[in-house]
């Protein structure tokens, strides 16, 4: 996983930090230095703390209830957690889950669409075992940290996958954003039913299958911006490079007719959401700084529209238990969240500069709504709860247990940092288990529960 932080400590009763601390190997073993009073905890920042020579990073495995990292042989700009039949809200380990993911090959043929089934997903050293357990008791119990079993199944998809989206009341139906301007939807039932169907004893297969789409639309250029709707069986969006949206409402014949172009954007469509309750209403976010709110039967101009940032909007998120909330995240590392019942006054309810780099992906929590996580091209994964506030008499009374202080700057609602992965692209919620995240970065994905959720 590469760097991870020595010590996770918390900050209140609820936020996760990072620690540092002097590696055992270059500990003071002088008799003067075993006088030395113990050393005070402190909080280290990814991007603003330099590491200090002898200083080094590991990770608390009581920080995660589970921690697992899986990997594809080309890397994954974009993947979708697939709703499953096992129910749901579930806890019980060991866990199973469902992801689709494209890839981003060396070259265009060797692209795919993968299926994963990912079973026997188990809490390993981490959360409560890890509590109840010695450094010593927790090396003899390596074979805890068994990773999940991986069935895969291989669709061929010429060029490379720019994103990713399954819909939410058929999760077979899935949208590919492909960099060579097309933008596909396929039916993967069939390789669904196999994988439920794969003994769990089965090697993973990398044979490659052909699939005929069930519909294609070419934009005028490449993009990123995809969404269902989760209101309206079958109702997508699609944006591009070149400032244009398209809007596809399936047809009784399970085909779709896609719309004329959206007019409005200035700049490249970077992301797109649908209203969670409303069929007609969308949202938008562009590198011309700005974030519309679109009605579908109106296509030459948004209905409302706002400033976003100073600098390109790269990734919005609707709160799909609050539906007049919306998060963005911009090219300079700064969330912020949006009234709708405001909007027009362009004032966002917080702001938050925490990241020191882009951020790639923002996604509100399915469980709670006051929970969003972010990730960053500074290599971090922030959850955040906006319900947070400061309590400084809490935080004093925590640090007579070995729990760092928070910086002043350290925003309160700064729930848990993820770090070990480069060069983050995009986070999701499992929506059938409470806390469970999937992080997709150049080397691979990530699978964890924070222990504080």
């Amino acid at each position: 996983m590469g760097k991870r932080p020595k010590s996770g400590k918390k900050k209140g009763s609820k936020s996760q930090v990072q620690v540092t601390s002097l590696a055992e190997e270059d500990a003071p073993t002088s008799s003067t230095a075993a006088e030395a009073p113990p050393v005070v905890p402190t909080v280290w920042r990814a991007g603003t703390d330099a590491m200090q020579e002898g200083e080094a990073l590991d990770y608390d495995p009581t920080a995660y209830d589970c921690l697992h990292q899986v990997t594809l042989d080309w890397p994954c700009l974009s993947f979708d957690i697939l709703k499953d039949d096992l129910g749901g809200p579930r806890s019980t380990f060991p866990h199973c889950m469902y992801i689709v993911a494209g890839t981003q090959a060396q070259s265009a043929n060797q692209n795919y669409v993968a299926l994963m089934r990912l079973s026997d997903i188990g809490q390993g050293r981490h959360g409560s075992k890890a509590r109840n357990e010695d450094d010593d008791d927790m090396s003899d119990s390596d074979d805890e940290d068994a990773p999940p079993q991986i069935h895969t199944s291989r669709i061929a998809h010429y060029g490379g996958v720019n994103r990713l989206r399954c819909m939410p009341q058929q999760p077979a139906v899935v949208a590919s954003w492909g960099d060579t301007g097309l933008v596909q939807i396929f039916d993967v039932s069939t390789q669904l039913v196999d994988l439920a169907q794969h003994n769990r004893q089965k090697p993973s297969s990398h044979s490659m299958q052909k699939a005929v789409p069930k519909q294609l639309h070419r934009h005028r250029t490449e993009g990123y911006a995809l969404d269902w709707s989760g209101h309206t069986p079958g109702q997508l969006a699609s944006g591009d490079c070149s400032n244009n949206i398209h809007v596809w409402q399936p047809t009784p014949e399970a085909k779709w007719t896609v719309s004329e172009s959206y007019q409005g954007h200035t700049g490249s469509v970077e992301d797109l959401q649908w209203s969670p309750t409303e069929a007609n209403v969308f949202a938008s976010c562009s590198v011309d700084h700005s974030l519309r709110i679109w009605d579908t039967r109106e296509r030459g101009r948004s209905m409302l529209s706002v400033n976003a940032s100073d600098t390109d909007v790269n990734v919005i998120s609707w709160n799909r238990m609050t539906s007049y909330i919306l998060a963005s995240g911009d090219e300079k590392g700064v969330l912020r969240v949006w009234d709708l019942r405001n909007f027009a006054d362009g004032s966002h309810v917080a702001n938050f500069d925490y990241h020191k780099g882009a951020i790639t992906s923002v996604e509100w929590s399915h469980h709670e709504s006051s929970i969003l996580a972010t990730t960053g091209s500074d290599d971090q994964l922030a959850v955040w709860d906006l319900a947070l506030e400061r309590d400084p008499e809490e935080e004093a009374a925590l640090a007579a247990q070995t729990n760092a202080l928070a910086p002043a700057d350290l925003p309160a609602q700064l729930l848990f940092v993820h770090s070990g992965q480069h060069n983050m692209k995009e986070v999701h919620w499992h929506p059938q288990i409470p806390g469970m995240m999937v992080c997709t970065a150049e080397d691979g994905f990530n699978l964890f529960r924070p222990a504080n959720l």
